[in-house]
């Protein structure tokens, strides 16, 4: 069973971390109470509420007092301890993902416009968001989940790596494919995006219709790994 609460009835939100802090949006929000968080683990409720009194489980406080652990946090918990991720939440947050919509992220305007417009003419069916830097990057992520993010690695202030390595792991996003874009064409900042997660690496000047290939190719990928 999951619960669905709007952003306007929870009184405490926690952020994603340090640096990608963007609050919930105001989307339907998937949510397990401690007891339920207890059935999915095998454990007493009590158990339950002290991974969460511990600070083990991240969790917010309904008004009237009760624990609330979004499906995302619960997830990055038993994939941290290696604990067994049940089918009906896997499912659940693959649900999550907008497999046809691309993020990109990047903070050269006229760049980032361009890619916008030839994405749009050559993918009609995906939807395109805009982001020119990592706080904004943050919220579309969060609001959006998209399937793929166009990620250049040099945005001002930004650890390129880390953000990659960022939305590859944190479930809260969903996992995405992500095609780092770089102005550096040197071979071990390639191996070294690649190590952090990236599914493919560009250098500029970009090749547009390669770009539009690699997302078919890993469009079918997801395509087939949904159905397997």
């Amino acid at each position: 069973m999951f619960l669905y609460l709007s952003i306007d009835s929870i009184r405490k939100v926690p952020s994603f971390s340090e640096d990608m802090s963007v609050p919930k949006n105001d989307k339907k929000i998937r949510i397990f109470s401690a007891l339920e968080v207890a059935n999915i683990c095998g454990v007493v409720n009590q158990t339950a509420i002290n991974w969460i009194r511990n600070g083990y489980l991240k969790a917010f406080t309904t008004p009237g007092g009760q624990y609330r652990v979004y499906a995302e946090d619960l997830l990055s918990f038993l994939e941290a301890r290696g604990m067994r991720v049940p089918e009906e939440l896997s499912e659940l947050m693959k649900e999550e993902i907008d497999w046809n919509s691309i993020l990109l992220v990047d903070d050269d305007q006229d760049l980032n416009d361009l890619l916008k417009r030839w994405f749009e003419k050559k993918l009609p069916a995906y939807t395109v968001v805009q982001a020119f830097d990592g706080f904004e990057a943050g919220r579309a992520l969060a609001a959006n989940k998209p399937g793929f993010v166009i990620l250049d690695i040099d945005l001002p202030g930004v650890d390129g790596h880390k953000l990659c390595r960022k939305i590859k792991e944190d479930p809260a996003f969903g996992k995405p494919f992500v095609i780092s874009i770089t102005g550096l064409d040197i071979p071990e900042e390639r191996l070294s995006m690649l190590e952090d997660g990236a599914d493919a690496f560009f250098s500029k000047p970009l090749d547009f219709d390669l770009m539009i290939s690699t997302i078919s190719e890993l469009t079918a990928k997801a395509s087939k790994a949904a159905d397997a």
